[in-house]
C-alpha cells in the first residue's frame, strides 16, 4: 500500500521500538495512555510521534527488534478512532461540486464554493474542496488517512454527497463514479496517480484551489441573487468546459484527461467488472437525492451505476410545512418516491428534520411517529437534522422578522427524547445533529454531542435508544451461544418487510438482515416473483477479507444463517426466486452462496431441485 509517512526508522528505532514494546506487553491501553505513553519517548529531534507514524513503524519493525510477529490484534492497539470502522465497514465520504440545485428550501445553506446545502467549515467539505472535488483524489486521501491509521481498507462503503445527485448531468454522475472506482483499484494495487490528477486539475479546472479565487457571499436578510444564479456565473467557464468536452468525447474528436467529466456506461462497467475481486472493494454505493427526483428511469439508472442506498430528504411529513419552507415537493412526491426505491431493493437513507419553519415541538413528535406508523414510510435509516440558522440562508428573514426562532436546549431535548423512544428496532439513527462547525450557527443549538445527551437522559430513566446504532455489539468479542434469531415483521407500501436480527438476550444486535416481499408488480421484469434481500450487516470491528477472528461477530457465519432464513422464509411465502441488491464488491460473496449475476440484481434459484 502507498504510504504518506516514511520516517528515518533508523534514526527513529530505538524510541519507537521501546514505544511498541509497551504497547505489546501491556493491556489495551487508553487513549490518555498511549499519549502519557508517547510523551516518555519524544523523538530525538523534538517533538512527539504522532499516532500514523507509530502505526508504520510497527508494520515496519514487527518480528524484528524483540516485537513479535505482526497481528492485527496489535494494529487495534494503535487504531486512531477505532469507532470509524467499528460497524464493519469503512466509510469513505465524498462531494459532488459546487452545481445548480432544483430546490428554494429557506432553511439551506447558500455557500457558493460547496454544492447546495454543505459549508466551507465542515470537514468533508473542507477535504472536497482541497482536492477540487475530484472523486479520485477525494477517495484516494481518504484511504491513505484510514491506512495510516492503522483502518482497514479492504471493504469500502463509498457515500457521496452533494445537492441532489440526480439533477447532474448523466455523464459527470458516471465519470464520478467511475474515478472513484480507479482510485479503489489503484490504492489496492499500490499505485499513486494524486500528482498526475492535481496537475491536470491546475491546468484545465477552476475548481482547484489555486484557481478558484470567488469571494462571493450570499446572505439570507438580502437575497439579491439565488445561490443557482451565482453558481452558474461563477462557474460559467467550468460549466461550459465541462458540456463542450462531453460534446466533443462522445463524437470522438477529444482526448481525455483523468479530470475531463466524461465517462462511458462501458467504462464503468469494467471498472465495476475489475472491483469485484479487488484488493481495496466497494460493499455499498451510497447517492442523495430529493423525491421529486425519483421516478422508474431515475431508480434503474441509479441502479445500474452501482448504488445499494439512497439518502432522500423527506425534511418534513406535513405539507403545510413544507410549502412553508419552500420544499418544491409535498408529502405525496415522498409517498411515490419511497415506494420505487422499495420496489427497487434499495435501502431507504431518509433526513428529517425538526425546528423547521411552520412546526412546533409537539408537531415534530407527532410527524416523528407519523413517519414509521405509515406503511408509506418507515425508512431503514434516518439522519434527524435538526433546523440550524445559517446567516446566507433564507430563513433568516424570519428569524428576523420574529415568525421562526430555534427551541430551547429543553425543548429540543424533548423532542429528540420522544423520537428515540419511538423509533423502531429495524431503523439505525445514523446520525443526530449535522456538524456544522459553531461559528456558522447564528444561533440556538450548538452542541454536536447531542446524541450523547438524549441516551444519558434515557439511561436516567432506564432506558435505551431501540434503533440498531443503539444497541450494536461494537467491538465486543461475542459467542455464538449469546446469540438468537429475532424475527420482526412489518407492512411496507409495497408487501411486507422482515427483519432478521441475531441478538444477545439484552438486545445487542449482531448482524441483521433486510428482506422484502412484494405483493405489487415488479418495477423491472428481473423481479418478478421474487422476494429481495436488501441489506445484510453483520456488525464488529471490519476485519479484512478472508481474515480470521475468533470471538468476533463477522467470524461467526451470521450473513450465511441470515441468507438460508431469507430462502426459507422466500420459499414459504411462495417466491420462486431470491433476488439480492449486491454492492459490486460482494458479488463474489453471493456467488458463493448460490446467487447468479442478472442484469441489475443477483438472483438464486428458489425451486426444490436446487435447494436439495
Amino acid at each position: 500500500m502507498p504510504q504518506q509517512y516514511k520516517i528515518d526508522l533508523d534514526q527513529h528505532a530505538e524510541q519507537l521500538v521501546r514505544i511498541l514494546q509497551e504497547v505489546v506487553s501491556g493491556d489495551d491501553l487508553t487513549p490518555k495512555q498511549l499519549n502519557r505513553l508517547v510523551r516518555r519517548y519524544p523523538r530525538p529531534d523534538g517533538g512527539l510521534y504522532g499516532r500514523s507514524e507509530l502505526i508504520y513503524a510497527y508494520r515496519e519493525l514487527a518480528g524484528t527488534h524483540a516485537l513479535p510477529a505482526y497481528s492485527d490484534a496489535m494494529l487495534e492497539r494503535l487504531r486512531r478512532k477505532p469507532t470509524r470502522t467499528i460497524s464493519g465497514v469503512t466509510p469513505v465520504t465524498i462531494l459532488t461540486k459546487p452545481f445548480p440545485c432544483p430546490g428554494t428550501c429557506i432553511f439551506c445553506p447558500n455557500d457558493v464554493r460547496m454544492p447546495k446545502s454543505y459549508l466551507s467549515d465542515e470537514p468533508g467539505a473542507q477535504r472536497a474542496e482541497q482536492n477540487a472535488f475530484d472523486p479520485y483524489l477525494q477517495t484516494y486521501t481518504r484511504l491513505l488517512a484510514y491506512y495510516n491509521n492503522g483502518h482497514p481498507t479492504d471493504k469500502i462503503e463509498l457515500i457521496i454527497l452533494g445537492g441532489t445527485w440526480s439533477f447532474y448531468p448523466e455523464s459527470y454522475q458516471i465519470w464520478f463514479i467511475k474515478r472513484t472506482f480507479d482510485a479503489l483499484h489503484d490504492f489496492g494495487n499500490g499505485i499513486d496517480q494524486r500528482e498526475a490528477v492535481q496537475a491536470a486539475l491546475q491546468e484545465k479546472s477552476q475548481l482547484h484551489p489555486a484557481r478558484n479565487t470567488t469571494n462571493v457571499t450570499l446572505r439570507g436578510l438580502d437575497m439579491d441573487r439565488t445561490y443557482n444564479q451565482a453558481v452558474q456565473s461563477i462557474y460559467r467557464d467550468e460549466m461550459h468546459r465541462s458540456h463542450e468536452l462531453a460534446q466533443a468525447v462522445a463524437q470522438n474528436t477529444a482526448l481525455r484527461s483523468p479530470v475531463d467529466e466524461y465517462a462511458t456506461w462501458e467504462e464503468l462497467e469494467a471498472a465495476h467488472h475489475d472491483n469485484e475481486m479487488a484488493d481495496c472493494r466497494c460493499v455499498g454505493l451510497v447517492v442523495e437525492t430529493r423525491p421529486d427526483h425519483i421516478s422508474v428511469e431515475e431508480v434503474l439508472r441509479i441502479r445500474r451505476l452501482g448504488c445499494t442506498k439512497v439518502q432522500i430528504g423527506f425534511q418534513s411529513l406535513n405539507d403545510d410545512v413544507l410549502s412553508a419552507n419552500k420544499r418544491g415537493h409535498d408529502v405525496a412526491a415522498t409517498r411515490h418516491a419511497v415506494r420505487l426505491l422499495r420496489q427497487a431493493g434499495f435501502k431507504i437513507h431518509a433526513h428529517w428534520m425538526p425546528n423547521l419553519y411552520g412546526s412546533s415541538p409537539e408537531a415534530d413528535i407527532e410527524d416523528y411517529a407519523r413517519m414509521f406508523a405509515d406503511p408509506d414510510f418507515r425508512p431503514d435509516e434516518l439522519k434527524v437534522y435538526p433546523c440550524s440558522l445559517i446567516e446566507s440562508a433564507e430563513l433568516m428573514q424570519r428569524y428576523e422578522d420574529g415568525s421562526w426562532r430555534p427551541y430551547t436546549h429543553d425543548e429540543l431535548l424533548h423532542v429528540l427524547v420522544e423520537c428515540f423512544r419511538s423509533t423502531p428496532e429495524y431503523c439505525r439513527l445514523t446520525r443526530v445533529i449535522r456538524d456544522i462547525p459553531s461559528t456558522d450557527i447564528v444561533t440556538g443549538n450548538q452542541l454536536t454531542n447531542f446524541r450523547q445527551i438524549v441516551e444519558n437522559k434515557l439511561a436516567k430513566e432506564g432506558q435505551r435508544s431501540p434503533d440498531i446504532r443503539g444497541r450494536e455489539i461494537r467491538n465486543r468479542d461475542v459467542d455464538a451461544a449469546e446469540l438468537h434469531l429475532d424475527t420482526l415483521w412489518y407492512d411496507s407500501s409495497i408487501g411486507r418487510e422482515v427483519f432478521l436480527q441475531f441478538i444477545t438476550e439484552q438486545c445487542d444486535i449482531a448482524g441483521f438482515l433486510r428482506l422484502a416481499l412484494p405483493t405489487e408488480p415488479a418495477i423491472t421484469p428481473e423481479l418478478e416473483d421474487a422476494a429481495i434481500i436488501r441489506e445484510i450487516h453483520v456488525y464488529g470491528q471490519s476485519l479484512e477479507i478472508g481474515e480470521s477472528a475468533p470471538g468476533r461477530a463477522q467470524h461467526l457465519g451470521l450473513g450465511k444463517q441470515l441468507i438460508e432464513q431469507a430462502v426459507a422464509l422466500a420459499q414459504q411465502h411462495g417466491y420462486a426466486k431470491l433476488a439480492v441488491i449486491s454492492a459490486i464488491g460482494t458479488r463474489e460473496y453471493y456467488r458463493k452462496r448460490g446467487f447468479i449475476d442478472g442484469q441489475l440484481y443477483q438472483l438464486r434459484d428458489l425451486s426444490p431441485a436446487t435447494n436439495t
